[in-house]
């Protein structure tokens, strides 16, 4: 009997999956990967797709024999097949860079972004409206909140429909306090602003679903704060709302034009996150450029644990065997008669 369903939530080797159609009174079922995933290095993942075989209904076990395909994957932390990302920062000075990062991350994973700015309570009006411009301006309309005076939840709730949404984030903004407010009755564990780093505390260690009211599901995520950007030099500018706007209707000269004063460039430079695109390009750049040095067939590398590294002539720097070092001493005493 084979069984389809969703990973809502993963311990150690073990993976809690719930059913697309419940079967002897319980929707849900405590799975094992089998080996043969293990062997091919199948990862499985929050949010995954999965078929399960051989149910025992008794124990509410199972094994999840296949991972079907999945329409997009966030690496750290790891979750599939997200529908919306909830972005998370806090006032009273939320970083322009880390917020455009995070955006930026959400438009190449091509899924709904949606933008919160928690602690409203902590500016003025003009602050706020401030802020708001300037957001818009990139291309995001964000949603004020107060999750300690529940300021701004219903019109959140009214963004959460069905499907996986994840909420991610910088440590210490609100996120556990959030599910808090959006589903009373999970108490996710929260945490306070160390006072030593002026940074908040990590209390989310693993990913885990939480169902919504209106059948969706959410998912809090340990705050970090520097996502990792992998795509392409080239497809970094679609990830930017403000380059897509103006080559919509005039597009550059070369398709393969980076935006940075090419000829017939029709992107300019006096936009505020332009400086970020730089920064950005400038990195996924340099890791293009290492990824191309670890796949180049021409150069020879070891594998490793931490990662590739050249190997060295063997006739340099590797010390010869025992063997070979006494054959080479009866060579040099047969050339002078001693043997």
């Amino acid at each position: 009997m084979t069984l389809t369903g969703c990973v809502t939530a993963v311990q150690a080797n073990f993976y809690r999956v719930k059913l697309d159609q419940p079967q002897a009174s319980t929707d849900r079922l405590l799975c094992v990967r089998r080996a043969r995933l293990k062997k091919i290095g199948q990862q499985v993942c929050v949010g995954d797709r999965v078929v399960v075989t051989e149910p025992d209904w008794q124990g509410m076990r199972g094994a999840i024999a296949e991972v079907l395909p999945r329409h997009n994957f966030l690496e750290r932390p790891a979750i599939a097949n997200i529908d919306r990302l909830i972005l998370v920062f806090a006032f009273p000075e939320p970083d322009p860079m880390q917020i455009s990062r995070f955006l930026v991350y959400g438009e190449f994973l091509q899924t709904q972004v949606i933008l919160c700015l928690n602690k409203r309570d902590l500016i003025d009006e003009p602050t706020w409206q401030t802020w708001h411009a300037r957001l818009l301006d990139w291309g995001y309309d964000a949603i004020p909140l107060s999750v300690e005076q529940g300021e701004g939840i219903d019109r959140l709730k009214t963004h959460l429909g069905k499907g996986i949404g994840i909420l991610a984030g910088p440590s210490g903004v609100g996120k556990s306090s959030l599910i808090n407010r959006l589903m009373p009755e999970q108490q996710v564990p929260t945490g306070s602003v160390d006072p030593k780093y002026g940074r908040g505390r990590h209390t989310t260690r693993h990913v885990e679903l939480f169902e919504l009211g209106n059948g969706g599901q959410l998912a809090d995520s340990p705050g970090f704060l520097q996502p990792l950007l992998p795509m392409t030099p080239l497809a970094l500018g679609a990830c930017f709302p403000e380059i897509k706007r103006q080559i919509k209707t005039d597009r550059c000269e070369f398709s393969d034009c980076l935006h940075q004063g090419e000829p017939g460039c029709k992107v300019s430079t006096d936009w505020e996150r332009y400086s970020h695109y730089c920064q950005f390009l400038a990195e996924v750049q340099t890791q293009a450029s290492l990824r191309a040095e670890t796949t180049n067939p021409e150069a020879k590398t070891k594998t490793k644990k931490g990662g590739a590294e050249p190997l060295l002539s063997k006739k340099k720097y590797r010390r010869s065997s025992r063997r070979s070092l006494v054959q080479s001493l009866d060579q040099d005493l047969e050339g002078t008669g001693q043997t």
